[in-house]
């Protein structure tokens, strides 16, 4: 019985103190009731649950309102002060016992409880009887309710029990009538033989479980997974686990006598963070046994399968599969419908749930959990989409999509630039499956294009082909090929991870190139995608990192930074040592590793003596330069399965080896110790944590928690010494983790940031697949603006409506909390909107006053020299009682959907692509970072989803200023598209830094080949175009050799332009072209960019060499400004003036006859150079005008 919360420690005296307490409640509420028992909650998981709130709700009307006492007992019959465990109680919650708090690496019982009410109603409001017989005032006596019967005398061949009742009386002078016990025969079954146990060796014991051999004994060792030896380890036999009979010593060494050898034995062995083990004893000596037991490191449950999305109709079936791993393997399954648990006994589940007869309403978001002995973990939700009868799979009616036109097509009378070609909704849909019952369903099906229209858009001066989409119907989705790529390098000095493994899980999947280049396809189940890099040097950190990706197919480029290792120091072994963590010039050190004398062991337990080679790697979080190397994404699982985050105070690695440097060694005993003066956030302090790092799941795991201790130090820059208080936190070094010093953080927010394709900010040029990156500061007392450390970081891709990234934020103090934000896309840094010389609301995105409060600064705000990549801000928590504060752009944590959903309108903030000088159109649209826009059409860029061809031609250009080069691309020689447009691109030349005058281009063309029905190849009909004054000079002769070889031949009569049929074959830098397949069509195209800069088939660079791999030359000279009209150019300089007159006049004859042929474009000034400002004439534009509408 218990009344109140006990934590048990002698069972007896225990046991003694319910006893008086149950009888103390008695005497004060005087006649009571016991009501029944009841068992909701089963230990396993966390623990034994028996909550009062949870018992009132399946049984309301059997428990009071304020019970008196409470009993507890296992469903055994233990009472609960016998159990040796440790317990809680309280009259107002109930009964609880917890896994984690058990001695010696226990779990609970499963208990039963039972609570004394007075009498009367259930909910205790009835009449009380024993107020009843205060109110007459005459002398009576009455009997209380008879107690339960006691237990019986013995369990069989007959005895007795006994209940008791009390006399509630008014005086001493009266007697209640009739008996106060009442004895009742019981245990009347026949008592059976005794044991039965036949025992071939030995006899069998007391309690006739098993047989006991006198004189017998079994030796065991007990080793972990690396093969140290694992002290203090209890053993037990397998079908008595409780009982504990052997621990294991020093040496990992057991001795359990009494076992008999003639037969094998089941033993359970187990020690807290190891998971448990049974194994069976091995025997050839009469009366000697062996036993040799490995213990694998406990893991918290990680899913490994997660259930995917699927779309049913109303009245079919679906199935969603689930599977999780650990050590031990989780045991129990649990499935939730929109957060509400389902009935396991309805719907029969264990790992996979199956729903039968789909209703609509059974729509919604489906997650399952599952635990075991070392915690919980709850998998990515799926979405389960039921359409009704009667109802389309899919709107046929395309979304609005609006497609940028040339810079020189403006449509008449709309001043527009944009055209609306239509798209279809990217949302899955229900389509026919040749079986219904897969985890992954075989194939999948999206809203896709049924029907397509050519048209044509008026440019004014000429037209421009387009095809748009008019129907939409459900069909086979695009599955694309989702691509992980970038480079290893250090954090220091951004030397290259060379030939350095890479890991995801225990599978080695890959190796990093000479420059530390990778690159991984991602599979198309992959949840969270967790890559160990490992250095077989040694010379750099084990980092795992935690990658995000593009379902869509878009390819993602992580820049990795990894630590390089700190050089060995020599330590004596048979001395305690100590090792700073953590060394800033004119700073403090953050902690101490203190290593014991007597330590350090090798991998089979024997202590090693002499020198010791230790590296002890600090990961400073006060260094902003190391937020980019820590491992990992500083997140943990807790105890009911959710991933929250981690804010670090600093992450370290050791690494032990013997005097040779050859030799791993683990050690035990070692201490962790953090200043707490590094700890600005008081309530941080007892919150703290030591956790390592799980390398094949990327999740923190929970060490061990820290105590207080004050020593006596000299500080950095002390003249005395003085007290400093210390957090000391114990660890073992038993394998190769990083560990980290961390608190859990629930002050949290999230950021919306949206990435356009200029700085004009248009909703319609948001651009999706751009990795936004944000890193967590903690400012230094008195200056907000000048960050003390970092917290954490976090990345998300954006999507069509921009990124919602978490973070941490305080609602009393704006700068308790900054950020810095950067943008990558494709390895490519966006600029932030500006902050200077003044901010401005409309072009930062965010609105006054909030943004004052926020204290938005771009990273050049107060040096124009610097990068303008990045932005900090302060992440002041939102007050949703100020309307100001309430349209973003920070969030509340709860308001993820509002901020996932917000209009574009809504603050937020910004980044663009500097990137100007660059126009792609496509006849059939395509978003090359969306894969699964892809449309299957003979006039698409790119005729094969799964495989992307890129071509580029190398251009020289010889004249003062960059110019505008054009490709316009149109079938050649395949009967479906011979004459119609694929699409134009223009690309501004690259000044050549080494070569005045000169500059080169890189321009994309429509590559020849097989088209999407993979029957015929086109020879494509490029011409390539400077936009200026400019003259063909020159020809590659191996180009110009090939095309000759390989009729037919495109006629090429005009000097201003250059017009071929597309080689089929890949050819290199000696001809000038540049071709480059992959699965991701950008990272071809930057690939064969990188290639075509640098003039070579395999380099790649950056910087332009106009020298290397030309295909053509032009000459642009600079015109001259020249304002003679016709008569006066006649009669200073007729003969010229005559020719040219004619030459245009011959042009202009040959361009009406050649529809197809190459035009010139007067690019506006806004799209020019920034180095250059082109100024020309009136009647310059005017002629220019003509020649343009002339050339169409």
């Amino acid at each position: 019985m218990f009344a109140g919360s006990v934590r048990t420690r002698s069972p007896s005296d225990r046991s003694r103190r319910a006893s008086i307490n149950a009888f103390t409640n008695v005497q004060a509420t005087g006649v009571t009731e016991w009501t029944s028992w009841f068992n909701i909650d089963h230990p396993g998981g966390n623990g034994d649950y028996e909550r009062l709130e949870a018992i009132r709700f399946y049984y309301r009307e059997r428990v009071c309102a304020r019970p008196t006492a409470m009993e507890a007992r296992t469903t055994d019959w233990v009472a609960a002060a016998d159990t040796g465990e440790v317990v809680h109680s309280s009259l107002e919650k109930g009964f609880w016992c917890i896994n984690k708090e058990q001695p010696h690496g226990r779990i609970c019982s499963n208990y039963h409880v039972r609570f004394q009410c007075p009498p009367g109603s259930p909910d205790g409001n009835g009449p009380n009887l024993l107020q009843s017989y205060w109110t007459d005032w005459s002398e009576w006596a009455k009997w209380g309710p008879w107690g339960r019967w006691g237990t019986c005398s013995v369990t069989c061949g007959g005895g007795r029990r006994i209940r008791r009742r009390t006399c509630v009386r008014t005086s001493e002078t009266v007697q209640c009538k009739g008996r106060p016990a009442e004895v009742q025969k019981c245990g009347k079954s026949p008592c059976p033989a005794k044991c039965h146990l036949v025992c071939a060796e030995g006899r069998p014991s007391e309690d006739c479980s098993r047989c006991v051999c006198d004189g017998h004994m079994v030796r065991g060792d007990v080793h972990s997974v690396t093969g140290v030896p694992v002290a203090g380890a209890w053993v037990a036999l397998a079908n008595q686990p409780k009982v504990i009979r052997a621990r294991t010593d020093a040496k990992g060494q057991f001795r359990l006598p009494g076992v008999c050898s003639s037969s094998p034995t089941s033993l359970s062995i187990r020690k807290e963070k190891f998971a448990p083990t049974t194994v069976s004893t091995s025997s050839n000596t009469t009366g000697l046994s062996w036993v040799r037991a490995v213990l694998k490191t406990a893991e918290k449950p990680y899913i490994v399968k997660h259930p995917e999305d699927k779309v049913r109709y109303e009245g079919g079936r679906v199935l969603l599969c689930c599977k999780a791993t650990g050590s031990p393997m989780p045991d129990k399954y649990y499935w939730y419908h929109n957060g509400t648990l389902l009935d396991r006994k309805l719907y029969k589940y264990e790992e996979d749930l199956v729903l039968r007869d789909l209703k609509p309403e059974q729509s919604g978001q489906y997650y399952c959990k599952t635990s075991s002995s070392a915690g919980t973990i709850k998998s990515s939700p799926a979405f389960l989409t039921v359409i009704a009868k009667g109802s389309p799979a899919c709107n046929s009616t395309p979304e609005t999509h609006l497609v940028r036109m040339p810079v020189d097509c403006v449509q008449p009378g709309t001043d527009s630039t944009y055209y609306n070609a239509g798209r279809c909704p990217h949302n899955k849909c229900a389509g026919s499956l040749d079986f219904d019952m897969r985890c992954r369903d075989g194939s999948t099906f999206c809203c896709g294009v049924q029907q397509m229209e050519s048209r044509t858009i008026d440019c004014g001066s000429y037209t421009l082909p387009i095809k748009t989409v008019t129907q939409c119907s459900c069909q086979k989705c695009v599955e694309p090929t989702v691509l992980v790529r970038g480079r290893v390098v250090t954090a220091d000095n951004n030397e290259p991870l060379r030939f350095g493994h890479i890991y995801i899980g225990k599978e080695r999947v890959g190796t990093t190139g000479y420059q530390g280049d990778f690159t991984l396809q991602i599979t198309p189940d992959t949840h969270r995608l967790v890559v160990n890099f490992v250095d077989p040097t040694q010379n750099f950190l084990d980092t795992p990192k935690v990658f995000i990706f593009d379902k869509k197919g878009g390819s993602i480029y992580h820049d990795v930074k990894v630590m390089r290792k700190q050089k060995p120091i020599d330590i004596n072994a048979g001395e305690s040592n100590s090792i700073n963590l953590g060394e800033i010039i004119g700073e403090d050190p953050i902690g101490q590793l203190v290593i014991p004398a007597n330590s350090f062991h090798k991998d089979d337990g024997e202590i090693y003596e002499g020198t010791v080679k230790a590296s002890v790697t600090f990961i400073d979080p006060r260094n902003i330069t190391t937020a980019a190397a820590a491992p990992g994404d500083l997140n943990f699982v807790d105890d009911e399965g959710d991933m929250l985050p981690l804010r670090t105070y600093g992450m370290f690695s050791v690494d032990f080896r013997d005097e040779s440097n050859q030799e791993i060694l683990g050690a035990g005993g070692v201490q962790v110790l953090l200043d707490t003066q590094h700890v600005k956030m008081q309530e941080h302090i007892p919150k703290m944590k030591l956790w390592s790092l799980n390398p094949d799941t990327g999740v923190w795991e929970e060490e061990s928690d820290f105590s207080y201790t004050t020593t006596t130090t000299g500080g950095h820059g002390r003249s005395k010494r003085e007290e400093r208080t210390f957090l000391i936190g114990n660890m073992e070094i038993r394998e190769r983790r990083l560990f980290n010093l961390d608190v859990p953080e629930n002050r949290r927010c999230y950021v919306k940031v949206r990435a356009y394709m200029s700085d004009k900010f248009l909703p319609s040029e948001q651009l999706e697949g751009v990795v936004i990156s944000l890193i967590n500061l903690e400012p230094k007392p008195g200056y907000s603006s000048n960050p003390r450390a970092w917290g954490r970081f976090d990345s998300v891709i954006t999507g069509s409506n921009g990124a919602c990234l978490p973070a941490f934020c305080d609602a009393q103090r704006a700068d308790a909390y900054t950020a810095y934000v950067t943008a990558m896309m494709g390895g490519e840094e966006l600029e932030a909107a500006p902050s200077s010389p003044k901010m401005n609301p409309n072009i930062i995105g965010v609105s006054q006053p909030y943004l004052d409060k926020i204290d938005y600064q771009r990273s050049d705000h107060e040096d124009p020299a610097l990068k303008k990549t990045a932005f900090k801000i302060n992440l002041a928590k939102p007050n949703q009682n100020n309307l100001d504060e309430t349209n973003g752009p920070i969030y509340p944590y709860q308001n993820l959907i509002a901020c996932e959903n917000a209009p574009p309108d809504a603050n937020h903030f910004r980044f663009f692509r500097v990137e100007k000088d660059k126009y792609e159109y496509n006849v059939v649209p395509f978003e090359e970072n969306d894969l699964t826009t892809w449309t299957g059409d003979y006039l698409s860029w790119w005729p094969n989803p799964q495989e992307f061809r890129a071509c580029y031609i190398k251009v020289k250009i010889h004249g003062q200023k960059e110019v505008m080069v054009r490709s316009r691309n149109l079938g050649g020689t395949h009967r479906e598209t011979q004459g119609k447009l694929y699409g134009i691109r223009d690309i501004r030349s690259t000044r050549d830094m080494r070569e005045a005058n000169t500059s080169a281009a890189c321009v994309e063309f429509k590559c020849s080949g097989m088209l999407f029905d993979q029957a015929e190849v086109d020879r494509s009909l490029i011409s390539v175009l400077p936009q200026g004054n400019c003259r063909r000079i020159s020809t590659n002769s191996l180009l110009q050799e090939y095309l000759i070889k390989h009729p037919p031949v495109a006629q090429n009569n005009e000097s201003h332009a250059f017009t071929m049929l597309a080689p089929v074959d890949p050819l290199g830098h000696n001809y000038g072209i540049y071709t480059v397949t992959d699965q991701n069509p950008r990272v071809a195209k930057e690939i064969a960019i990188g290639r075509c800069f640098d003039g070579t088939s395999d380099g790649f660079s950056r910087e332009m060499k106009s020298d290397s791999g030309v295909a053509l030359t032009f000459s642009c000279p600079e015109r001259k400004i020249n304002r003679e009209s016709l008569f006066q150019r006649l009669q200073t300089n007729p003969g010229q003036t005559l020719s040219q007159m004619a030459r245009d006049m011959r042009e202009m004859e040959g361009l009406q006859v050649q529809r197809s042929s190459t035009r010139v474009v007067a690019y506006p000034s806004e799209q020019q150079g920034r180095t250059q400002s082109r100024r020309v004439s009136s009647s310059f534009r005017r002629r220019g005008s003509m020649r343009i509408q002339q050339r169409q």
